[in-house]
């Protein structure tokens, strides 16, 4: 059975269908991508997947439960955890507030107590280490709106992991990285991928092809190609399409 599965997924705003019956399934400790042109319905996809849309039909099963339609805040307690497009970080906190946020321990207390919590050495050290799994070693102390971007979003895929996450949801990750900036992140995603779920929608196919273990393209609202990289690149419609002559 597949860690993370979705079937029949159908959803439309008004009279406009963006999905249509899509199937997917997300193997454990397999890192995942979604894939597809502007407009492809694949950020739908990827919204209704995580919590923040529900489907008009269809099923999402996380780990043998469905989990249909229920909200972001009670899948990050089942274990499910994303990213954002737009990076979602407390400018006003240090590195290290912002992750602390996320630990279960203090997700359960609330946020009003953080004060208090990080006089916690362990909860402490347990931000601090996740810090140092996305590269941010020594930057514990530095308020996030100091960092640079790459380190933002380095700290944001921080923040996701903290919540001790069986699978973690990126969305466009490289998202306004440049070359170096995009190099170093797919070092750090590769570093942390052990045990771990990762699903990753993205718009740069080097990047991903250089990562996933399987990719889903949507076009039109359908997924229309599954497989390994190299299989998709093998592929008839995705070579005959933009989206070949970005991957090869």
């Amino acid at each position: 059975m597949a860690l993370f599965e979705v079937q029949q997924i159908h959803k439309r705003f008004g009279d406009h269908v963006v999905l249509e019956e899509i199937n997917l399934k997300f193997e454990e400790n397999e890192l995942n991508g979604i894939m597809g042109p502007n407009g492809a319905g694949k950020t739908t996809c990827f919204n209704v997947l995580t919590g923040l849309y529900k489907p008009n039909r269809g099923k999402v099963i996380f780990d043998g439960r469905d989990v249909t339609g229920l909200p972001p805040r009670k899948l990050a307690r089942l274990g499910i955890s994303r990213s954002f497009q737009v990076m979602n970080v407390f400018d006003d906190y240090s590195a290290l507030d912002n992750v602390l946020l996320s630990v279960p321990e203090v997700r359960k207390a609330g946020m009003s107590v953080l004060h208090d919590l990080t006089r916690n050495k362990t909860l402490i050290d347990k931000a601090a280490h996740v810090l140092a799994r996305v590269g941010l070693a020594g930057k514990e102390y530095t308020q996030a709106d100091a960092l640079s971007y790459g380190e933002r979003r380095a700290l944001e895929i921080g923040i996701a992991l903290a919540a001790e996450p069986r699978i973690l949801f990126l969305d466009e990750p490289t998202a306004g990285l440049g070359t170096e900036g995009t190099a170093k992140l797919a070092d750090m995603i590769h570093s942390i991928r052990d045990g771990l779920t990762i699903v990753i929608i993205e718009h740069d196919m080097h990047f991903l092809f250089g990562l996933a273990n399987n990719i889903n393209v949507i076009q039109w609202g359908q997924v229309v190609a599954t497989g390994t990289p190299d299989e998709l690149k093998a592929n008839k419609w995705v070579q005959a399409s933009n989206l070949g002559k970005m991957a090869s």
